[in-house]
């Protein structure tokens, strides 16, 4: 089992790491345009297995996607990250044809590979690898809901002072400002959340959650890598030990929740094959509407890609 992680900056040294630790493959390849950075913290990774006891090699490679050959799952996460003060809208067009060029070697080397992209702005990045890659829709998807919905149970367990580990929750639409937590879909050990906070506080957190990201990138001045690199990794363990866990993910939609062509949050059964199940939730009018506007400010964007392309 081979698991190849593409750009080896914050997040993607963060996921190989996680991948390697939970020995979820036999081989790790972490790739980056920059030289020898993927090789450094490869090597750095590498140097941990006697300390904590796993086998996983990990393997770093400048620019060489020969290294990647045979992979069973990619994970996309090179691009620009997001400065302080700049929309995910802004990462576009750099961002588009980073994930277009790794898309064809990705391809080219691996035809028959899962694809994750974590890249930004999310959801259109996970249309460019889509487009790109001419395979299954189910092959191709987005880490943006596991991400998300860690920061919402977070944020509910400190308000709660309660264990993380009993926090369920469901979150749909873009990875932004426009995302749509379900507070109704969200439990503690099986209570539903609205019988355990008031709506002034769950909303906050809800607010909180939405602007997640940039919290984090006013903190410290470039976007996050831990929880990031951990929720894709949870995605590949998903994929490699076909769990099929249900988790919100960025899919391909085609008529569920009313929506056509568009990659959005969602929440889907993962497995050996990818995305095996897309789930339909029985959404109120007024959380439909949620969604809805939440796919129009998404599709704008993906419109932007379409266009730019069709320039090019």
């Amino acid at each position: 089992m081979k698991v190849t992680v593409v750009g080896a900056g914050n997040v993607g040294a963060t996921c190989a790491n996680v991948i390697a630790h939970k020995e979820l493959a036999n081989e790790v390849v972490l790739i980056d345009i920059k030289e020898g950075i993927a090789e450094g913290k490869s090597l750095d990774i590498w140097q941990t297995a006697p300390i904590n006891l796993y086998d996983t090699r990990v393997i770093g490679s400048t620019n060489d996607y020969s290294k990647t050959a045979g992979s069973e799952v990619v994970v996309i996460t090179s691009g620009l990250p997001r400065k302080p003060g700049m929309s995910r809208d802004d990462l576009i067009a750099t961002n588009a044809g980073i994930v277009k060029s790794v898309t064809e070697n990705i391809i080219k080397h691996s035809p028959n590979a899962i694809i994750i992209v974590v890249s930004n702005p999310l959801d259109v990045m996970t249309y460019c690898a889509y487009k790109t890659a001419g395979i299954s829709s189910h092959k191709v998807f987005g880490m943006a809901g596991i991400l998300d919905t860690a920061r919402y149970r977070a944020f509910l367990a400190e308000a709660l002072n309660c264990s993380p580990k009993d926090i369920q929750a469901v979150l749909m639409g873009g990875h932004g400002d426009t995302m749509v937590p379900l507070p109704r879909y969200t439990t503690v050990a099986g209570i539903p959340v609205t019988e355990l906070i008031d709506k002034a506080k769950l909303d906050a957190i809800v607010d909180r959650t939405k602007k997640g990201g940039g919290e984090l990138v006013n903190l410290m001045g470039t976007s996050a890598w831990y929880a990031p690199g951990a929720a894709a990794a949870q995605m590949v363990e998903a994929i490699v030990r076909d769990q099929k866990r249900i988790f919100p993910v960025c899919a391909l939609l085609n008529g569920e929740y009313g929506l056509k062509n568009i990659y959005l949050g969602a929440p889907v059964k993962l497995g050996k094959n990818g995305i095996e199940e897309i789930i339909q939730l029985q959404l109120t009018a007024d959380e439909q509407a949620l969604v809805d506007d939440s796919a129009k400010h998404v599709k704008e964007v993906m419109d932007v890609l379409d266009n730019m392309q069709a320039v090019a």
